[in-house]
């Protein structure tokens, strides 16, 4: 079983950058395949940005393209979301998942496809 804890979560204005973490402890083999996620209050969870460890491989929504990026230490079994020029609507509980084989491209961005999730961090970026 893996266990997942994020943090960096928090309020920002519009323009501003936060960088969430992912620290995976337990049966972290199970961790090939990380993503991050989000679920705003009303909505569905959606993917944000995927990565596979084996290869650095990864994918992100095109809602976050060029303003994301994740990224992971192997070494400290950790997975970094970098959040640049935040906007209002990226305010959401943001949640880690693993899993240990998830299909490349755009199913690595769906809930479904992982089984190992954390509890969640809130951000919040106001206008």
């Amino acid at each position: 079983q893996v266990q997942l804890v994020e943090s960096g979560g928090g309020s920002v204005q519009a323009g501003g950058s936060l960088r969430l973490s992912c620290a995976a402890s337990g049966y972290t083999y199970n961790t090939a395949y990380m993503g991050w996620f989000r679920q705003a209050p009303g909505k569905e969870r959606e993917g944000v940005a995927a990565i596979y460890s084996g290869g650095g491989m990864t994918y992100y929504a095109d809602s976050v393209k060029g303003r994301f990026t994740i990224s992971q230490d192997n070494a400290k079994n950790k997975v970094y979301l970098q959040m640049n020029s935040l906007k209002p609507e990226d305010t959401a509980m943001y949640y880690c998942a693993a899993d240990r084989l998830v299909a490349p491209g755009p199913r690595s961005l769906e809930p479904w496809a992982y089984r190992s999730w954390g509890q969640g961090t809130q951000v919040t970026v106001s206008s």
